[in-house]
């Protein structure tokens, strides 16, 4: 089966598909007490190695998607498949597990720890995940050499630069050797020059991991490297034809 968005009527996600979403509605209360529709009926697929990204205008409900993807809150109505899983059948224990071992985040703002190091930052979801501390150091280590960060181990969020911070997000978010990676913004907060750095680090890091990516950005240049584009618009995703205006593709 194709990993495009899929329509009404789609069938269960391929054996292949590393993560996906089947009819994901998503529904809030509003302050007079009526429902206000978000998603209305999303469906995708990501194969591993694969990178998709989301756009849409702010206020359509991309965020809240990733949530929803990543386990971090359940759709109104719907499935999300990681792995072949079902999400809903998970427990809340089981499902932050989940989000632990298999799914790594990366936000527009790093969420580091302002009183541990960087290599601590990155040890936190080994130590969690129930790995012996020299283990997680070891790991963590090595994950500091892959985005370029060793000589800055010993350094707290406060004394690393923007772009340091991020990569050391993005380090934490790989710690685990999780099959997705869902990033949100991950270069908002980023001067030109900074955020295409960070960009490189992300393509380079899926070309040697493999790992899936699902990205939400309003950046047109890391949009345009992604494999597929997806645009979220009245709470469905389509994809991106080459007919569409730059400014309708990636707003």
């Amino acid at each position: 089966m194709s990993s495009e968005a899929r329509g009404p009527g789609a069938r269960s996600p391929a054996p292949s598909s590393t993560l996906a979403a089947e009819a994901i509605f998503k529904s809030f209360i509003d302050s007079d007490g009526s429902e206000l529709p978000i998603l209305k009926g999303v469906d995708l697929e990501v194969r591993a190695g694969e990178v998709v990204a989301i756009v849409g205008a702010s206020g359509a409900g991309k965020s809240t998607l990733l949530h929803l993807l990543g386990g971090l809150d359940r759709p109104t109505a719907g499935e999300v498949y990681l792995d072949g899983r079902r999400l809903s059948q998970l427990d809340d224990q089981q499902l932050a597990e989940a989000r632990n071992r298999r799914i790594g985040f990366v936000f527009q703002f790093h969420h580091l720890l302002r009183e541990f190091s960087a290599l601590e930052n990155i040890m936190m979801p080994l130590l969690i995940g129930g790995l012996k501390r020299m283990q997680a150091q070891a790991r963590a280590e090595a994950l500091l050499q892959a985005v370029g960060l060793e000589q800055r181990s010993g350094h707290k969020p406060p004394q690393l630069s923007g772009g340091e911070r991020q990569r050391v997000a993005v380090a934490r978010a790989l710690a685990n050797d999780p099959l997705v990676l869902l990033a949100d913004e991950p270069s908002g907060n980023l001067d030109n020059q900074t955020a295409e750095g960070l960009h490189e680090l992300f393509f380079r890091l899926r070309d040697e991991r493999r790992f899936a990516v699902v990205l939400v950005t309003h950046n047109r240049e890391l949009a345009r490297r992604a494999d597929r584009i997806l645009w979220l618009h009245d709470g469905r995703l389509n994809p991106v034809s080459l007919s569409m205006t730059e400014h309708e593709a990636v707003p």
